[in-house]
């Protein structure tokens, strides 16, 4: 019976995947750092508007080498719309170790790619895979609410680990680089009509709100230093002030925050003025 509803349940997500796959660009290539830079896009933006950023971004930043080499600002400005700018800086930081430590070329253990910045279980498993071919079960997002959806309707807090057996239980031998592409996509669009699965997850949580987060407040300081190069602690301090998500902003958060992008060195600081 196990046997027979994996066998359906492969043969469900192979016939899904052939009639309704998405045409992605990231898709259409085997270049490892074209990869790389899709699967941080990726973390958590949705798909239309890393379609949009993709192939503007590369022809930007063509290789590994252009990528490490442009100041930081220049990475950010690209960045803008994206979202989680952090990401951005990671990425640029990542490519300046490939280049330093790997000759240019995108690592491909787990070990290695797990030790760049911002890039975790998921990531380094989805770029080995896509970009290499060498494959081995993970659980993003998309993945997890199909295996929770098929294997286990019923069960509350589901933990990855099971997950995870359950991938490797089905893996089939060949073809896996589609294999997780039709998972993934199979999950995000095939199941759009049911309740979302991953809050029977273990680890699920809701996501904050991103007005008004510290993480909206970051972003705000550093659209307004690209756009105008440098500011002044107050000017940064009276923008946002102004702003309706954060006009209660208090002055020892804002200063713990400034400080922070200082000290990770996301902003620099030439006598009164920040920049990147």
């Amino acid at each position: 019976m196990k046997n027979t509803k994996s066998q359906r349940f492969k043969y469900t997500i192979r016939y899904w995947y052939k009639n309704h796959a998405p045409a992605l660009s990231w898709r259409e290539t085997r270049d490892p750092y074209a990869i790389f830079v899709s699967e941080v896009m990726l973390q958590q933006t949705q798909i239309p508007r890393v379609q949009e950023k993709y192939p503007l971004f590369l022809k930007r930043f063509p290789t590994i080498t252009h990528l490490a080499t442009a100041p930081l600002a220049s990475v950010l400005i690209e960045w803008q719309g994206m979202g989680y700018n952090r990401r951005g800086i990671y990425l640029k930081r990542a490519a300046e170790i490939i280049q330093s430590e790997h000759g240019g070329i995108i690592p491909k253990t787990i070990h290695e790619l797990e030790r760049l910045p911002g890039i975790g279980p998921y990531s380094a498993r989805a770029i080995q895979c896509f970009a290499y071919g060498i494959c081995e079960p993970f659980v993003e997002t998309n993945i997890r609410r199909v295996i929770i959806h098929e294997f286990f309707p019923k069960k509350q807090s589901v933990a990855d680990d099971a997950i995870l057996a359950i991938l490797s239980s089905i893996e089939p031998q060949t073809k896996k680089r589609e294999w997780y592409y039709a998972l993934m996509d199979y999950g995000r669009d095939g199941l759009k009509h049911v309740p979302n699965p991953n809050r029977r997850s273990k680890g699920y949580a809701k996501q904050s709100k991103f007005e008004g987060s510290n993480r909206y407040i970051r972003a705000q300081i550093l659209k307004y230093i690209l756009a105008n190069k440098k500011a002044t602690k107050e000017e940064l301090f009276a923008l946002l002030t102004d702003n309706p998500h954060i006009k209660d902003l208090s002055s020892k958060k804002y200063t713990e925050i400034l400080a922070k992008l200082h000290k990770d060195t996301t902003l620099r600081r030439k006598g009164k003025f920040y920049m990147v």
